[in-house]
């Protein structure tokens, strides 16, 4: 049903090659970059949970923040839309297109992500 990219943005050369999505940040950040969610069950909330699922993800291995870059109205850039990461608790931070924004989200070792609802069981 869909899918994300999650690792280590020194994995993704590409991104230094870019312009507008240069290095913000000196923490060895991980980039969230591409995202794909199969027709027919786009607009389901499969974009937040993955995004939910990557933030669980990358805080587990250790990393100390986010990055993403998410397009403001258009979903066919397959990176996300801005609305999904400010739920999610990331900022905007930088960035050389109004549309397209560099945006970020420290992570805190042990604290749940600001998508996951998951209940705490009654005592």
């Amino acid at each position: 049903m869909g899918w994300c990219q999650v690792t280590a943005r020194r994995e993704l050369p590409y991104l230094d090659g870019a312009t507008r999505f240069g290095p913000l940040d000196r923490r060895p950040v991980w980039s969230v970059s591409c995202f794909y969610v199969r027709r027919g069950y786009r607009e389901r909330g499969v974009s937040a949970a993955l995004l939910a699922a990557t933030i669980r993800f990358a805080r587990e291995a250790g990393a100390p923040a986010l990055e993403a870059y998410p397009s403001r109205t258009d979903p066919e850039w397959y990176t996300g839309l801005v609305s999904t990461f400010a739920r999610a608790g990331f900022r905007e931070v930088g960035g050389r297109s109004a549309d397209r924004p560099v945006m970020l989200r420290l992570l805190r070792p042990g604290r749940p992500a600001a998508t996951d609802r998951r209940r705490r069981p009654e005592r």
